[in-house]
């Protein structure tokens, strides 16, 4: 594997190995645009966008029948070199009259990772370049799992909380939340106020990797991101971009290597 470019080097039994890569989900900014005005971005599987506009605009509120909508279109547009889409409604006569004011009064859900975004370029701002050299031994990374999983104590009370930990070969800081956004966003915050350096070590998340979550380590300057769980296909591109180390599917002492492998020693 070439540095930079994605592809996947397995450690298992204490060795390496090359193995094919999985399929990565698609994953980008889908805008829900409804008369014209873009009501949120969300990171979607750009599949049944019709399905997914008419669901957004039932469970907002924003129509109350399917017979609400006038109109449907779906089109492609592209940010900073990435693929988007918009999926664009129009409503009868009357009702559009809310779409502003609920703009104003948007409150994030506790699982998005673009609360209050809404529009593409927002969603895809430009990459932020991670330049940290630290690394680590492949051993590691399970420790880092382990240290990851200790540090869980809401876990412990109920499985529906994820957990992200800072990893610097030794003990580790995790903070936890519902959201695996918010825990990694609780995670920055305690770094910056314990006055740590984000790039001497790696962001270990319990969940699986999108692009929102390398976009936030990358933004911090962290090297190297590990996941419990598979990273999106965007996600892949964004750490190749932004030099990030990206690791997924850490089970054990078993790990897949995407992305910048000279920061994981011996490979």
């Amino acid at each position: 594997m070439r540095d930079g470019r994605t592809g996947v080097m397995r450690w298992q039994d204490g060795a390496w190995q090359h193995v094919a890569p999985a399929a990565a989900p698609q994953e980008m900014p889908v805008a829900i645009v409804i008369d014209g005005m873009s009501q949120a971005v969300l990171m979607a599987t750009p599949h049944d966008l019709r399905d997914f506009a008419l669901g957004f605009a039932l469970t907002e509120g924003l129509i109350a029948t399917p017979e609400d909508i006038e109109g449907f279109e779906e089109a492609e547009v592209e940010a900073g070199g990435f693929a988007a889409r918009e999926a664009r409604l129009w409503l009868r006569p009357g009702l559009a009259a809310g779409l502003a004011e609920r703009r104003r009064s948007m409150v994030g859900p506790v699982g998005c990772g673009l609360c209050g975004v809404d529009s593409i370029a927002a969603a895809l701002p430009q990459v932020v370049a991670v330049a940290s050299e630290w690394t680590m031994p492949p051993a590691d990374v399970g420790r880092a799992m382990a240290a990851l999983a200790a540090g869980q104590h809401l876990r412990r009370d109920t499985p529906a909380i994820h957990g992200a930990a800072f990893w610097d070969g030794g003990a580790a800081l995790v903070r936890e939340d519902v959201g695996r956004h918010n825990a990694l966003d609780k995670l920055a915050g305690a770094l910056s106020a314990q006055g740590r350096v984000a790039g001497q070590g790696a962001i270990v998340m319990s969940s699986r990797l999108s692009v929102d979550l390398v976009q936030k380590c990358a933004r911090i300057g962290a090297p190297v991101l590990i996941g419990a769980s598979a990273p999106t296909g965007l996600a892949l591109q964004w750490a190749a971009r932004a030099g990030i180390t990206l690791i997924a599917r850490a089970r054990g002492d078993s790990f897949d290597l995407y992305t910048h492998p000279r920061r994981i020693a011996g490979t």
